[in-house]
């Protein structure tokens, strides 16, 4: 893979919005980290290597099983990179989100993912 460029993140985006985890997984480094806006600790929940990412990206799509990314733009600065988006999707407990959120990702020489740090806003009613 040559090394990043906007194009390359609407691509991943895209494979998101797949849902295809094979995809995803071939924008990723071999020591990718993962760290998702939940968890316990002030970075959420990080997983660590490619099966571990995969696992925590496949939590996603089975907590959000219509997950859909839009109204995406993409930037690269070297070896870091930022995605802003849309999420919408409905929670197995037929809640519907509709959040802002954004990626920031730090890429190797390649231009693959070594870290993909997600956040988003939090919404009440």
């Amino acid at each position: 893979m040559p090394a990043a460029d906007a194009e390359v993140l609407t691509r991943l985006l895209a494979a998101f919005n797949a849902h295809d985890l094979d995809l995803i997984m071939s924008f990723f480094a071999d020591d990718c980290v993962l760290e998702t806006p939940r968890g316990e600790h002030p970075w959420g929940t990080r997983f660590e290597g490619p099966a571990a990412v995969r696992e925590g990206l496949a939590q996603r799509f089975r907590g959000l099983p219509d997950v859909h990314y839009a109204e995406d733009e993409h930037w690269v600065c070297g070896d870091h990179a930022v995605s802003r988006w849309l999420l919408t999707g409905t929670t197995n407990d037929g809640e519907q989100v509709r959040v802002r959120g954004c990626d920031l990702f730090d890429l190797d020489e390649d231009g693959r993912v070594r870290r993909k740090d997600s956040y988003w806003k939090i919404v009440q009613a």
